[in-house]
C-alpha cells in the first residue's frame, strides 16, 4: 500500500537566500535528515485564490558548508570550539512536474518531503505510463521505467548507448534491456512475434546468452525480483559465424561446440542478384573514390548471371564457383578493351578502373569463405530469424568484411519488414561500434541503411539499438532519431562535447566517474535523466560463466558441420 504524503517527515525547507524558481530552487536540509542526489521530492504552494499546486523535483546537487566562517582557516578554529559556526546542508533541486500546471516558484520557507510511494510515480511520469518498461533501479532500490511509446515506434523509436569501451557495460545494458522486453510482459501479444538480431562484435561474449549466469548470486536474483523480471537467461537463441577459413562449413567459434552455431555465407547467385558487390566498398576511402559508376555498371552486368546448383552462377557463358573466381572474371571484363564498354561503363578513365579492380582483389581474402557457390543444401546456412534472439558473430572477420556482413544483413531485414508493411511484429536491431557503420562524414550503402532505419524504422516496427565510444563521431540523424538516451562511463573530453547537451552539468561531471553497472538514461517524457544501475547478468556474459544445462538431442546426422 502506498503511503500517505503527510507520514513523510520533512526534510528540509525551501531556503530563501538563493533565488527560488519554477525550474530549480534550493533546499535547507533539516537537522537528523539528509538529501543525496537523485532524491525525489515533494511539496505544495497554495496561491492566493486558494489553488493548491504540487511541485515535484529530483536533488541535481548537494553542499554543505559552515555558517559564520569567513576565511577557509576558521574550518581549525570552529573544530577545536574557538569560533561559533554551524554545518549547513542544501540540496539543489530541479523541478521534473507541476500539478496543475502552474508554473511558479515555491517560497522560502515551505517544507519539503521525499516524494514515496505515488508521488514517486507521480514525479517521474511513471503514473502516466500505460505501458511502461523496466530499465534498472535507482541508488534507493526503486525501479525506473521509460514509457513503451518511446520505444516501439508509436511516439519514437531506437535507443543510442554512449561510453568508454570495457568501463561503460553498454553491450551487457543493450542486452539487459532486450530482457526486460521479452520478459516483463509488457509487449503482450506482440511478445511472441518479437525478434532481436544482435551483432557480436568482440570476443565471443554473445554466443552465450541461453546458458544461466553461474556467478549470479541471490542478492542480484532479488533485483530482478523488485524490477517485476525473472532472473533468468534468454530463452531462445540462434547463433551464427562465418565458416572456419579452408573449412566447407564448420562455423568459425571455439567456445562454443555444442552444436548451436551454425555457419553463414551468402552464395554467389545471391551475390550477383540482390546487388551485393556495392557492400565491398563501404569505408571512408571508397566514399572518396570515383569508381561508383564502375560498381553500378558491374552489378548490371551480374543481375544477368544465370544460377547453377549449390548456389553457383554462370557469368558471360564461364561457370563460377568462387568469389575467387567471380573476381578474376570481373577484372578481365572492365580491362578488356573488347568488354571494357559494356562491364566499366563509357568515358571511364583507366585509372579508376584499376583503382576498382585493387579494390575488388583486396577484399577477396577477407570474404571468400562469406560468398561461395560450392556448398551443398546452402538454404541452411543462410541467416534467419527463427528464434526469440539471433546472434551474429563477426568478431573475427576483417573490418571491411564486417562492413559487408552488417549492410547486407540488416538491409535484408529491413527490405522484407518493408514487404510486409507493418510494424506490430517488432525486430530490435543491437549493433555495437556504430561509428564504423555510420560516421558523421561520408556516405555508403550500410550508412543509407542505418539512416533509413533511424528515419522510417519505427513505422515498420524495425528498433535500433546502437552503442559507441564517442557519439561526436556518428551521423547526426542517428542520434537525434533516437528516443532513449543513454550514457556509461565517458572520457571527460567525450563528456564537453555538444552531443551530451541533454545531460545537466553535474551528470556531465558524473559520467566521467560512473562504475560498471550504472547508466544515465534520457527519455522524452521526462525533462531530467535518470541515473540508475542494472542488475548482474542472468545469463552467462562468457565461456566461463556458462552454467551446464541438460544435454539436448543432436542433429541427425552427427558429423553435420564438419568437413569430410
Amino acid at each position: 500500500m502506498s503511503e500517505h504524503p503527510d507520514d513523510q517527515p520533512t526534510v528540509g525547507r525551501v531556503i530563501g537566500t538563493e533565488d527560488s524558481t519554477p525550474l530549480e530552487f534550493w533546499v535547507a536540509v533539516a537537522e537528523g535528515q539528509y538529501l543525496q542526489l537523485d532524491d525525489v521530492i515533494a511539496l505544495e504552494r497554495v496561491l492566493p485564490g486558494g489553488e493548491m499546486v504540487s511541485m515535484f523535483g529530483m536533488v541535481s546537487q548537494v553542499r554543505a558548508r559552515h555558517e559564520g566562517a569567513r576565511f577557509d582557516s576558521d574550518v581549525f578554529l570552529i573544530e577545536d570550539g574557538v569560533l561559533p559556526a554551524e554545518v549547513s546542508e542544501a540540496a539543489k533541486v530541479s523541478a521534473t512536474r507541476f500539478e496543475p500546471e502552474t508554473f511558479v516558484p515555491p517560497r522560502p520557507g515551505q517544507a519539503v518531503r521525499r516524494a514515496v510511494g505515488e508521488e514517486r510515480e507521480k514525479a517521474l511520469f511513471f503514473d502516466s505510463m500505460v505501458q511502461r518498461l523496466p530499465i534498472g533501479l535507482s541508488r534507493s532500490g526503486e525501479p525506473l521505467f521509460v514509457n513503451l511509446e518511446f520505444l516501439d515506434g508509436r511516439r519514437g523509436a531506437h535507443v543510442n548507448i554512449s561510453g568508454i569501451s570495457g568501463v561503460a557495460t553498454k553491450t551487457t545494458y543493450a542486452t539487459f534491456l532486450l530482457h526486460s522486453i521479452f520478459t516483463s510482459g509488457v509487449l503482450g501479444a506482440r511478445g511472441l512475434n518479437t525478434k532481436a538480431l544482435i551483432f557480436n562484435v568482440k570476443g565471443e561474449d554473445l554466443l552465450f546468452l541461453d546458458r544461466p549466469n553461474s556467478a549470479l548470486d541471490a542478492d542480484e536474483a532479488a533485483r530482478y525480483s523488485r524490477l517485476g523480471l525473472p532472473a533468468e537467461a534468454f530463452g531462445s537463441l540462434s547463433v551464427y559465424a562465418p565458416p572456419r577459413p579452408g573449412s566447407v562449413a564448420a562455423p568459425d567459434v571455439y567456445s562454443r561446440t555444442d552444436g548451436v552455431v551454425t555457419s553463414f555465407f551468402w552464395t554467389l547467385e545471391q551475390f550477383c542478384h540482390d546487388d551485393l558487390l556495392a557492400f565491398l566498398f563501404a569505408d571512408a576511402e571508397d566514399d572518396r573514390a570515383q569508381y561508383t559508376m564502375v560498381i553500378h555498371n558491374v552489378m548490371a552486368r551480374l543481375r544477368k548471371a544465370v544460377p547453377l546448383d549449390d548456389g553457383a552462377v554462370m557469368v558471360d557463358g564461364e561457370t563460377v564457383r568462387t568469389f575467387a573466381d567471380l573476381s578474376q572474371l570481373i577484372q578481365r571484363r572492365v580491362t578488356d578493351p573488347d568488354t571494357a564498354y559494356d562491364w566499366a561503363g563509357p568515358a571511364i578513365g583507366q585509372g579508376t578502373v584499376n583503382a576498382f579492380v585493387r579494390r575488388l582483389l583486396a577484399a577477396v581474402r577477407h570474404v571468400e569463405r562469406l560468398i561461395r557457390g560450392d556448398v551443398v543444401n546452402a538454404a541452411k546456412h543462410q541467416i534467419g530469424l527463427d528464434s526469440q534472439v539471433t546472434v551474429v558473430d563477426i568478431h573475427n572477420l576483417n573490418d571491411r568484411a564486417k562492413r559487408f556482413v552488417v549492410g547486407v544483413t540488416i538491409r535484408r531485414q529491413f527490405d522484407f519488414k518493408e514487404r510486409a508493411g507493418q510494424s506490430d511484429e517488432l525486430l530490435f536491431l543491437v549493433l555495437d561500434e556504430l561509428n564504423k557503420y555510420a560516421p558523421r562524414d561520408g556516405s555508403s550503402p550500410i550508412k543509407e541503411i542505418l539512416l533509413d532505419v533511424a528515419e522510417r524504422g519505427r513505422s515498420l516496427g524495425v528498433i535500433l539499438i546502437g552503442a559507441q565510444q564517442t557519439a561526436s563521431e556518428i551521423e547526426r540523424r542517428i542520434i537525434a532519431n533516437s528516443s532513449i538516451r543513454v550514457v556509461g562511463r565517458l572520457d571527460s573530453a567525450e563528456a564537453a562535447r555538444e552531443e551530451y547537451g541533454f545531460l545537466p552539468t553535474v551528470q556531465r561531471q558524473r559520467s566521467t566517474i560512473l562504475k560498471p553497472g550504472t547508466m544515465i538514461v534520457s527519455q522524452p517524457e521526462l525533462p531530467v535523466p535518470l541515473v540508475l544501475e542494472f542488475p548482474f547478468p542472468a545469463w552467462a556474459t562468457r565461456a566461463s560463466e556458462a552454467s551446464a544445462v541438460a544435454p539436448v538431442d543432436g542433429p541427425e546426422d552427427p558429423f553435420e558441420g564438419l568437413d569430410r
